[in-house]
């Protein structure tokens, strides 16, 4: 039999997709599993996305698209940028892709040597690091520690940078701990970045409206526009605008960049579905009150997890700023046993334990590069959240 690339030693299935199949086959089996693990909304698409999709379809816009995205949705993202962050860009400054990951990827494509350092702060979305080894890159992480509320600190992030670093990849708020980043914390992490103008900077945004504390998200291309021919401001519809199916992501950035990433995507997808982009372009324009009507509903599930999960023995968990995640630190539970005679050596066998025994599904921390931790997604209703956090409990009472 011919053999596979070696570049898929360097990658493997990330965890959530592990976790939530192992919850699939077991409810397949008749358990009533409540799987935590994945991070999408269980929010409906907004009616006028939808409708206005339907409408794009009747019009006959079902060809071919532009690969860097239809024109209406490029100028409904240049709106978008300017109305919340100040941010004027051209339209040739603008790419959509099939989601954010497709963004990183075409980014990490064009723009990483082999050899080349790509920094992620830690706890990160492991698929970063990733595609960067796809790439050809060399993920570098470093710590974004608990007792900093898993904040970036500008010293931690000089200490990282090295001269073979090519990117710098940001994410706040942040998956999996929530973090967010204040505007004079990103003002300092800018004032390490001028040093090494060498240095690509991608600013995942994704999160950007799911901010539960008071105050709009900023981001580094508005803090820094000195910056800008260096920044890739990535967002899309399917956190903010519970689109996650429709696979909608853009970025704005310089030029070249640009240009060498639609190169990148014309080579891998080519354009993204015509209906999808009349609907994110809809999402966009369309009345925003939703976001703070469902952010409303996230701060209610978060404190409610927090609270809940702080009365467990064993855990402690921090309360995130933003996204929908929590990352509590279950360091008391380790070095137990669970009621079933399973050791607890590790964040991942509490998480494959508490599976198959109190039948919630979560992600260890190590997944995300700190340990020992575990991400809970909140993205479900309150009566399910305070089922699964009634499990949780239960069975760190029972370990032995």
């Amino acid at each position: 039999m011919p053999k596979l690339a070696d570049r898929l030693g360097r990658v493997e299935v990330t965890a959530m997709v592990a976790m939530s199949q192992r919850a699939r086959e077991m409810r397949a089996q008749g358990i009533d599993v409540l799987s935590l693990a994945i991070g999408e909304p269980d929010f409906a698409t907004p009616a006028h996305a939808i409708e206005a999709a339907h409408a794009a379809a009747e019009r006959g816009e079902t060809k071919y698209p532009p690969v860097d995205g239809t024109r209406a949705l490029k100028e409904a993202v240049q709106r978008k940028f300017a109305r919340e962050h100040g941010l004027a860009v051209t339209l040739d400054q603008i790419l959509v892709g099939n989601g954010g990951k497709q963004i990183l990827f075409d980014a990490l494509m064009a723009a990483t040597d082999p050899g080349s350092e790509v920094l992620i702060p830690a706890p990160y979305w492991s698929s970063y690091a990733s595609i960067a080894r796809l790439a050809g890159g060399e993920p570098v992480f470093f710590s974004c520690p608990e007792n900093n509320r898993f904040h970036l600190r500008a010293e931690d992030l000089e200490a990282a940078l090295s001269p073979r670093s090519r990117w710098l990849i940001l994410n706040f708020p942040n998956n999996p701990s929530g973090a967010s980043c204040t505007r004079e914390e990103l003002a300092a992490i800018a004032e390490v970045m001028r040093r090494h103008p060498e240095v690509w900077i991608l600013s995942d945004d994704i999160y950007e409206h799911l901010l539960h504390d008071g105050g709009p998200a900023t981001t580094l291309a508005a803090v820094a526009p000195d910056l800008a021919d260096r920044i890739l401001t990535l967002s899309g519809v399917s956190k903010s605008y519970a689109m996650t199916g429709w696979r909608i992501g853009f970025c704005a950035g310089p030029r070249d960049l640009i240009r060498a990433m639609a190169n990148i995507q014309g080579q891998a997808t080519a354009g993204v579905s015509t209906v999808g982009q009349a609907a994110a372009a809809a999402a966009l324009d369309g009345p925003q009150a939703l976001l703070a009507e469902r952010g409303a509903i996230y701060r209610r599930r978060r404190d409610l997890v927090v609270a809940r999960l702080n009365e467990a023995r064993g855990i402690t968990c921090h309360t995130p700023e933003g996204a929908f995640y929590v990352f509590p630190s279950i360091a008391g539970c380790i070095g137990r046993v669970s009621p079933a005679g399973r050791r607890i050596a590790t964040d991942r066998d509490f998480a494959a334990a508490l599976l198959e025994e109190a039948h919630v599904a979560v992600v260890h921390g190590g997944a995300f590069g700190m340990s020992p931790h575990l991400r809970i997604s909140y993205a479900s209703d309150e009566a399910s959240l305070a089922r699964a956090c009634d499990r949780i409990a239960a069975f760190c009472q029972a370990l032995a």
